[in-house]
Order: C-alpha cells, then structure tokens, then sequence
C-alpha cells in the first residue's frame, strides 16, 4: 500500500499543481470578447447581408424583393466581368511584386544598427497614416498634364493609368509592409550570420542563405495582407481614373461601385461584393496552403 500511495499520490498531487502552472499568465478568454463582438458586427454580419441581398432586387428603396440566382447568373454572363477581373489580378500581381522587392530591402535594411535607423523610419512611415482619398486626390494633382510635375497625359493612357494606380498603392502601403519585414528580420538570430562571417559567407550569401530563408513566413503573411488589399483597391481608381481611359482599369470593386451607386442595381453589387469576398478568401486560403505557413514552425526552433 505504501508504494501504491508514493506512486499515486504524487502523481494525483502533481495535476492540480500542473493545471495551475499552465494557467498562470494565460490571459482570460473573456478578453477577446471585445474584439469578436467588433468582428461580428462590422466584418461578418455586413459580408452576410451582402450575400442575402445577392439574391435579391433592390434600388436601396423599400423592401428587398427575391430573385434566386438571377444576380449570380448575370454577373456570370457579364461581359464586364472577365475584363474587370483581368484588370484586377494584373493588377494584384504588378502590386504584390513592386511592393514585396521594396518592402522587403527596406525591411531588412531598417533592422539593421545604422545611426539614425529609428528617425528615418519613422518618417517613412508617415505615408501609411495618410487616408488613401487624400494621398489619390495628391497625385491626381501631381498628375495633372496642365498643372502637375508631369506634362503629359499620363492618366490618359492604358498603361499609365495601370503603372500610376500601382505606383500610389505601393507608396502608402510599401512603409507598412515594411514594417512586418523589419519585424522579422529582427527576429533572426545573430548567431546564424556570426556562423556565415566565420565560414567567410559575404553580406550577399547571406542575404540569400539566411535572411530570404528566415522571413519565408513574414513574406506570406505580407502576401496575404497586400492580395487582400489589391483585390479590394477603390478610392484610388475612383479618384485617379474613373475605371478609364474607358473601362482600361475598371476593376471589380469599381464595377461593383457601378452597379450600386450609378444603376442602383444593389442585388448585383451585393452578388459582385460577394464573389469579391469568396475570390480573396480562397486566394488566401491557397497562398497560405502552398507556402506551408499553415503547418510553420518557429524559425528560433533549436537555438
């Protein structure tokens, strides 16, 4: 008996004293609950009267009358539709590769022990607190082939209208982005370049041997943010080219604007809001799954 009761009597004594040490600093769920509250009423509940209103007809007047699939179906059979979605992953892919190549130099070169690092990031920053109506209604005026710093139409061309919405995005947003790289490249351990410099590895070998390695997850997690936010680029193309020269830049929440706010066609906005969401959710879901970010581990594992 007396060995069952050393046997088992620490062991009993030892759960509770176990539970307790996992619970400690552990913050309440209850404090979460803020912050779901504010989810559910201003992201999820919106997203799903948008979807109830796709099978809809409504002029944003009196009831909401039920059509079926009569939304979905024509936004299918939209000719529109294939042009703006065209323009729209052209333009996330030209915006993910301008802002990933700045963002993560800078990023990088922000980590570093430079004098004057904090000040001049700081200041680079500024650009990100600027509201995104502001900085277009600014270039739009810098691109005024009259009165701006560029004689010449700039706006009124295909490829100038495309190259001057991606140049505006990826100057407000670049400085975050840049930010997340900064983060993570702190986050690196120093020993691993100690061991390159020993090996006689250059700044450039590891560059491309540690740090492109280490922020593999910073950069899908950047990815995700800048896709989500191209797909849902607006105030830019609203102010800057109207969906012109002709529809050359008209991407989908601009169509989707169209329907709503110049057709008063809200059942078919609410079916284009809706493939929006459904498009970013599973462009994110799959940048996450091929990138392994789902299944990652700490980068500091085994130091």
């Amino acid at each position: 008996m007396s060995t069952t009761h050393l046997k088992g009597g620490p062991r009993t004594a030892g759960r509770p004293r176990s539970a307790a040490r996992d619970r400690a600093g552990r913050p309440s769920a209850a404090l979460a609950l803020p912050g779901i509250l504010f989810f559910v009423f201003f992201a999820v509940a919106p997203m799903v009267l948008a979807f109830y209103l796709s099978f809809t007809q409504w002029n944003g007047l009196g009831d909401p009358r039920p059509v079926g699939l009569a939304n979905w179906r024509k936004l299918l059979n939209d000719d529109r539709l294939t042009q703006s979605l065209t323009v729209t992953v052209a333009l996330t892919v030209v915006s993910w590769v301008f802002q990933t190549v700045i963002s993560l130099l800078l990023g990088v070169w922000a980590a570093g022990r430079q004098r004057n690092r904090a000040v001049l990031s700081a200041i680079f920053f500024t650009p990100f607190l600027l509201s995104s109506t502001a900085i277009s209604l600014l270039f739009y005026a810098l691109l005024d082939p009259n009165f701006g710093i560029i004689h010449a139409d700039t706006l009124g061309t295909t490829s100038g209208a495309f190259l001057a919405i991606v140049f505006v995005g990826g100057w407000q947003f670049i400085p975050f982005h840049t930010l997340i790289y900064q983060g993570g490249a702190r986050q690196i351990p120093e020993v691993l370049y100690q061991a390159a410099a020993i090996d006689g590895a250059g700044r450039l070998r590891q560059f491309f041997s540690i740090t492109l390695p280490q922020l593999r997850n910073t950069a899908t997690t950047s990815g995700v943010l800048m896709v989500v936010g191209s797909l849902t680029y607006f105030e830019t193309v609203l102010i800057l080219t109207q969906g012109g020269p002709g529809t050359d830049t008209a991407i989908l929440p601009y169509l989707m604007y169209q329907a709503g706010f110049k057709s008063y066609d809200f059942g078919y906005a609410s079916a284009v809001a809706s493939f929006l969401v459904i498009a970013a959710t599973a462009l994110s879901l799959l940048m996450v799954r091929l990138s392994g970010f789902g299944a990652m581990r700490s980068t500091r594992e085994g130091m």
